[in-house]
């Protein structure tokens, strides 16, 4: 396999980042996986990272070096996680469980496969066009699709980030799968979170991602976004793929053929809040942010299997 990998992820305008991104891929097949924490707090951290890593540790369990059923393993890694994040409230005799929209991909055998619960999403963009993407779990994505309001009055409406599922909570998470989707070079894939895709029109990413290398314009995509979220901007996070070796530029590309048996390429940032430790206000203290990320692990070693 042969493709160009950004991904970033930005607190903006909150006092924590509740987004978490991750990748990793084996010689013969490719993970992407975002999460957006819902709910504030410290709750909303647990529940994307618990998501993310669960994804991660279970791809490179059963990649060997393909996945059976991506759509199948993503399902039910969703499920897993939804599971993991009751018993993690439970454990806690939290108020609430922690919840979290969830989008993920997998690449394999040159075709794409996607899935999501949420509002955080997925995009495939062919030359500029979309030829792929999800569609939100919210309320303004229904008014939309029964003709009650317009795509330009969902952008204003105040509703807009009201979901009706999610990964935790008391109802069964709705997930929507894709079809396998063949991929030809220079496809890019984009998953983000709705601090991303809220303050851009599509056409103006696909119009930056067509016409300059992937690692020159997620840099730009990103500081953008927050500049455009303000002082009260939401969490800003995307992974953006370019499928084949690239072509705008010498752009490093990355090349599985020597990975071995059982080798991964993985990036994915384990803390909880690199933020919150440096000084942003929060009840918790440094012990109990510790103990957390102990009993996170301890969650997803339970429903990785």
């Amino acid at each position: 396999m042969r493709f160009t990998i950004f991904q970033d992820t930005r607190r903006c305008g909150r006092e924590v980042n509740e987004d978490r991104i991750a990748y990793t891929y084996s010689r013969d097949a490719l993970l992407v996986v975002v999460a957006d924490g819902m709910g504030g707090h410290l709750g909303g951290e647990i529940a994307a990272q618990i998501a993310v890593r669960l994804f991660v540790d279970r791809f490179q369990q059963e990649a060997k070096p393909i996945l059976r059923n991506p759509l199948g393993f993503m399902q039910d890694t969703m499920l897993r996680a939804h599971e993991a994040l009751a018993s993690y409230a439970s454990r806690f005799a939290m108020l609430e469980t922690p919840r979290t929209t969830c989008v993920a991909a997998i690449v394999q055998g040159g075709s794409a496969y996607w899935a999501h619960v949420g509002d955080s999403r997925f995009m495939l963009l062919r030359q500029g066009r979309l030829v792929g993407s999800t569609r939100d779990h919210s309320k303004v994505q229904y008014l939309v699709d029964q003709k009650l309001i317009t795509p330009a009055e969902a952008a204003a409406h105040p509703d807009r980030n009201r979901i009706f599922s999610c990964l935790g909570g008391a109802v069964e998470p709705v997930i929507d799968l894709s079809r396998r989707t063949p991929l030809k070079h220079g496809d890019l894939l984009i998953l983000c979170t709705d601090g991303l895709w809220s303050v851009y029109p599509q056409g103006e990413l696909a119009t930056m991602l067509t016409s300059t290398p992937v690692l020159e314009a997620g840099p730009r995509i990103i500081r953008e976004a927050e500049r455009r979220g303000g002082p009260d901007g939401d969490n800003v996070s995307t992974i953006i793929v370019r499928w084949g070796p690239e072509g705008l530029a010498d752009e490093p590309t990355t090349i599985t053929d020597d990975l071995g048996a059982g080798e991964f390429g993985t990036g994915l940032d384990d803390t909880v809040s690199l933020s919150d430790r440096s000084g942003a206000a929060r009840d918790l203290t440094e012990e109990e942010i510790e103990r957390a990320i102990a009993e996170i692990q301890s969650t997803i070693q339970k429903y990785r299997k």
